[in-house]
């Protein structure tokens, strides 16, 4: 009973105040100094990104800084990774764009219902976090993601285009129809606009080369505003930040229209689950090399509560950056305390700098997208995909086109590719690895077919690799139907189950006709290496009992060993028997009489003898 207390108290700790594992260590004045100069250098990277995420979003760039604010605070403190930062990213924010433009919404109820999308992922995330349901994301396979990353970022690189040439392009139905709106509108480009954008994209690459050591997009930022102020950039019609509203985010329950609702469960629940993925992905790639536990459930609970607090402060839904969280490890984070640093240093810019940042470019921001999705272009883990299995390439591929192609709803290429990659997995274990078996020269298993091995006609030995379910119960039943057509003397069939982890009603009515078939047409069936689960199923189902359990062994061998006391030379069990070799010794030196045979027995190679079963 005080186990199970204990184990109470320790899940309610790690679920509620996961902080507690973290937060004595700041005692040490060094782990407090190292968390505070990550914090601050996180947060000068933070501050512009976030509002150029913003405007990505279709947003105020105020909204960026407000769902900057909190967020990293309260995911630091409820989530599972130490090093991970939280706060707008641009998938995410192209995600909630895409959602939004096609209602055409006032500016008013734009910004409602973006933070209702917040709240709604939250919502679903605490759930599935509580639920201990986080093992859903693992329906978004890796070439998925693959395929809809790289795709996204051809999306939101492509969608800064206008506003690096200062053009006003109409947003069309699909991707496509807006290019080549902005295609028709380069007559017009804004020239002191395209040169703004040039220069800060030059400023962005260039000190990224030349001076890596330096917080390039803080750099950049303060560079452009002191430039757009000397030209008076303004003036010349470029488009700039102008005001930002000051002063901290006020705490608002957002509100729409009810018949709406509906329309934003699939994108919030779409932004729900690749959020997670996107950012637990990189929280795993950070707790590699720090060694520190991670939970999926934790982290799904954090952030469900980031995202709430993100929808109930005025922001919008928000993941872990990869950026940002590099930047933060490189700089010697050691605990959440870093988030709860750069969360402070937002509050404090919304509280007195904003006025600063009222000369900032859009192309600036423009530019600063475009740098950061540069990052997401990766085009040989396609290949790699396609080397590993050739079904994961095609998906991967599908989801890149899907997403392209349906731009800017987005989550349907993300079902196209989660829809394919479960038709694909029930296409691979429809027909899974089926063989006859027989010992090699070193008393290993092998197909026998494959490795040119002998066989039997009186005794079968089958292995079958893959669960035993209602998609492939027919399979297995022709595999068997036809061996005993293609052996007119067989007397036993064994059939090896060591690989089946899995059994459905499906199967177990299978495996119960094959038994009377068998039976009717004078074969014996026999199973070896059952695991106990199977084995529990069929015993409850009872055909265990009514297939007897003299038919059921723990060992190949010793299903052999019954089998040949029973049937004796009537069946051949030779090739299914290891002989060891006799090795002859001869001893240098000395005559023929001080020369020995001695018969030395040799180990069996490692793989599947018969000692390892």
């Amino acid at each position: 009973m005080n186990n199970y207390l204990s184990g109470l108290a320790n899940d309610a700790k790690s679920r509620f105040v996961p902080f507690l594992d973290w937060i004595f260590e700041l005692k040490n004045p060094a782990i407090l100094r190292a968390d505070v100069i990550a914090g601050i250098t996180v947060a000068l990277v933070l501050i512009p990104q976030s509002m150029a995420y913003a405007q990505l979003a279709g947003l105020p760039p105020q909204m960026g800084l407000y769902a900057a604010f909190l967020v990293p605070i309260v995911a630091a403190l409820f989530g599972s990774s130490r090093q991970l930062q939280n706060g707008p990213v641009a998938i995410i924010s192209l995600m909630t764009a895409a959602a939004l433009l096609p209602l055409n919404l006032e500016v008013t109820q734009y910004v409602a219902y973006a933070a209702m999308i917040a709240v709604l992922a939250g919502v679903m995330q605490m759930a599935l976090g509580f639920l201990r349901l986080g093992v859903m994301v693992d329906f978004l396979s890796h070439p998925v993601v693959i395929g809809f990353t790289n795709a996204a970022a051809i999306v939101i690189a492509s969608t800064q285009i206008g506003k690096i040439l200062g053009v006003n392009a109409e947003t069309g139905e699909h991707l496509y129809n807006t290019l080549w709106n902005v295609v028709l509108a380069v007559p017009q480009t804004h020239l002191p606009t395209l040169a703004m954008g040039a220069f800060s994209l030059a400023l962005l690459f260039g000190l990224k080369k030349f001076a890596p050591k330096l917080p390039n997009i803080i750099v950049t930022v303060v560079i452009t505003i002191l430039v757009s102020w000397a030209i008076n950039y303004e003036g010349m019609n470029g488009a700039i930040v102008s005001d930002i509203k000051s002063g901290l985010p006020s705490f608002v329950i957002p509100t729409i229209d009810s018949k709406h609702l509906g329309f934003l469960l699939l994108p919030a629940f779409m932004i729900a689950l690749l959020s997670f993925v996107e950012a637990f992905s990189i929280a795993k790639a950070v707790a590699s090399k720090t060694r520190q536990h991670l939970s999926a459930d934790q982290e799904m609970v954090g952030k469900g509560l980031a995202n709430i607090v993100a929808g109930v402060t005025q922001g919008y839904a928000v993941s872990g950056s990869f950026s940002r969280t590099a930047v933060a490890f490189d700089a010697g984070a050691k605990t959440g305390f870093t988030a709860i640093v750069s969360g402070i240093i937002v509050g404090i810019t919304l509280l007195f700098l904003t006025p600063l940042l009222y000369h900032l470019p859009v192309a600036t921001l423009a530019a600063v997208i475009i740098v950061a999705v540069i990052g997401l272009f990766h085009f040989e883990p396609f290949n790699h995909a396609w080397k590993v299995n050739p079904h994961d390439g095609v998906v991967a591929l599908a989801t890149f086109l899907g997403t392209l192609y349906f731009a800017p709803h987005l989550e349907w290429g993300i079902l196209i590719g989660v829809v394919l990659s479960l038709i694909f997995y029930l296409y691979r274990t429809m027909q899974p690895h089926f063989a006859e078996v027989s010992l090699t020269e070193e008393g290993v298993y092998r197909d026998a077919r494959m490795n040119a091995l002998k066989t039997s006609e009186t005794v079968a030995f089958y292995r079958y690799d893959g669960d035993l379910y209602f998609a492939n119960a027919g399979y297995l039943e022709r595999k068997l139907l036809n061996a005993v057509a293609d052996k007119p003397k067989l007397k036993v069939i064994v059939l090896d189950l060591e690989a089946v982890d899995q059994i459905d009603a499906t199967g177990e009515e299978m495996l119960g006709h094959m038994s009377e078939r068998l039976a009717e047409a004078g074969i014996e069936f026999y199973f070896s290496r059952v695991k106990f689960k199977v084995e529990d199923a069929l015993k409850r189902s009872g055909l265990y009992d009514k297939i007897g359990a003299e038919h059921f062994y723990v060992r190949r061998t010793r299903a052999i060993k019954a089998i040949k006391e029973k049937y004796g030379d009537s069946v051949d069990v030779s090739h299914l028997i290891y002989h060891k070799p006799v090795e002859i010794v001869v001893y240098e030196g000395g005559d023929e009489s001080n020369q020995n045979e001695t018969k030395k027995d040799n180990k069996k190679p490692k793989g599947k003898s018969d000692s390892e079963e």
